[in-house]
């Protein structure tokens, strides 16, 4: 393995999680400032600031732990009528100034209680109108569904790219075009076996009889224009022992061969046994299917549902990858791995002496794609902290504001989201606990091309 080559392969996948990491949070800033929110912070990365410069109203920078992002839309949280002081003051400017004070009655409470605190240090007189909790309900659903909507783009535009240009892996076309001539007839159930110099003497194939050869593209079958191997296939086991006349494509030159194929037990249904048809005695080669944008989309639905599947089992994967870091099982190759997983498989294609460069680009816009399918979709799991616990409340407001008017009641006003941040703090620690669980197995039992 080249080490250099791996450093680079390594370095190049992360590189792009990283762009795409960025490019989900510009999913949430852009909307944001459009809609005349303020937004303070712009961040790669948690931690320790590494470098930040200040445009306007918004820092922006980079942090020591390249795992993340994040941006600040202020007034995330609305103040809470308990929490409120004495309604309101007037400072020294001669502005009205909200204060949030801190309670102390219960833990959960409490934790609530900080975290207004902490929003509300950030808002100022001026930001009156500009706080994200009185957006309308349909805006907090384009901010917060902008980063994920971005990540599905990302995965959308990758695999078009791939799909027009190199096809799908996962979608072969069998083509007219031959792939294997037999040299002698065998029952179904040797079929693949190595023919005996007396089996191709005595009873050859009538394809390796006529003189076809591997890459000959079968244009007509007995005058038949071929359009599908189905339909070429169907035209051979119709055609029992009689005469056939077929014409191929051979290095650009059209060429006619003339056999008759024979009759001989095929397997035409994998439940049923075998049929005596037509046999001829060649195998079709198959080509990647290509496709531009409503393929892609029709592809990316499959993977949509898998992707869900994952994310159901994803709990009891990742309890798994900590059954085999500990020793009780093996790692499965299929399961999850993490941004440092990732990484290691991008370096071992990468330093691969037997991958050519295109089969390389393949994989590496393959992962790229899918990582950025999975963490769209997966931020739209409703739960907070995650993107989709914002959206989750923003429609609730939505509902419960329109059920009000509908039955003449009062508007019973924002959706405090802030009392869901105990549920969000449990839901951040297991998301915490399953991603060192995963970064610790990539490191200690991790997932290899071979496996």
């Amino acid at each position: 393995m080249d080490a250099l080559q791996y450093t680079i392969g390594f370095l190049i996948f992360f590189v792009g999680i990283l762009i795409s990491i960025g490019l989900h949070e510009v999913g949430h800033m852009v909307p944001a400032k459009k809609f005349g929110g303020k937004v303070t912070q712009y961040f790669i990365g948690f931690g320790p600031t590494v470098r930040s410069w200040q445009v306007g109203e918004t820092e922006y920078g980079v942090k020591a732990i390249p795992l993340g992002g994040y941006v600040k839309i202020v007034g995330m949280l609305p103040p809470g009528a308990e929490d409120l002081a004495d309604d309101v003051s007037i400072g020294a400017d001669g502005q009205q100034v909200t204060r949030i004070r801190k309670s102390n009655t219960g833990m959960f409470t409490q934790l609530i209680s900080d975290a207004r605190a902490a929003e509300w240090e950030l808002v100022g007189p001026e930001d009156s109108e500009r706080l994200f909790y009185k957006m309308a309900w349909w805006k907090k659903v384009v901010v917060m569904a902008g980063g994920p909507s971005v990540n599905i783009l990302i995965a959308f535009f990758l695999f078009w790219a791939l799909f027009a240009i190199h096809g799908n892996d996962n979608d072969e076309l069998v083509t007219t075009t031959l792939d294997e001539v037999q040299a002698c007839i065998v029952p179904p159930d040797e079929a693949g076996r190595v023919c005996t110099a007396d089996e191709i003497k005595n009873q050859p194939t009538p394809a390796f009889k006529a003189g076809l050869k591997v890459g000959d593209r079968i244009v007509s079958f007995n005058g038949v224009d071929a359009t599908s191997w189905t339909q070429v296939q169907q035209l051979i086991r119709d055609n029992g022992n009689r005469r056939a006349t077929i014409v191929v494509e051979r290095d650009g030159d059209l060429k006619t061969i003339t056999t008759k194929t024979t009759v001989t037990p095929r397997i035409i249904d994998e439940d049923a046994d075998p049929e005596p048809v037509g046999f001829l005695g060649v195998r079709p080669s198959t080509e990647p299917a290509t496709g531009g944008p409503i393929y892609t989309v029709q592809q990316m639905g499959g993977m949509t549902v898998d992707v869900l599947h994952a994310l159901v089992t994803l709990p009891a994967k990742v309890l798994d990858v900590g059954k085999a870091i500990v020793g009780l099982q093996d790692r499965d190759p299929q399961g999850p791995v993490s941004i440092v997983g990732g990484g290691r498989l991008a370096g071992e294609v990468a330093s691969h002496d037997g991958t050519t460069v295109g089969e390389k680009v393949v994989f590496f816009t393959v992962l790229l794609a899918g990582f950025n399918l999975f963490i769209g979709m997966f931020n739209f799991i409703p739960l907070l902290p995650l993107d989709g616990g914002h959206i989750a409340s923003a429609l609730w407001e939505a509902v419960r504001r329109g059920l009000a008017r509908v039955r003449g009641r009062p508007d019973p006003g924002y959706v405090d989201a802030a009392k869901l941040l105990p549920v969000a703090y449990v839901v951040a620690s297991a998301l915490l606990v399953m991603g060192v669980v995963l970064i610790v197995g990539d490191l200690v039992v991790p997932v290899h091309l071979e496996s």
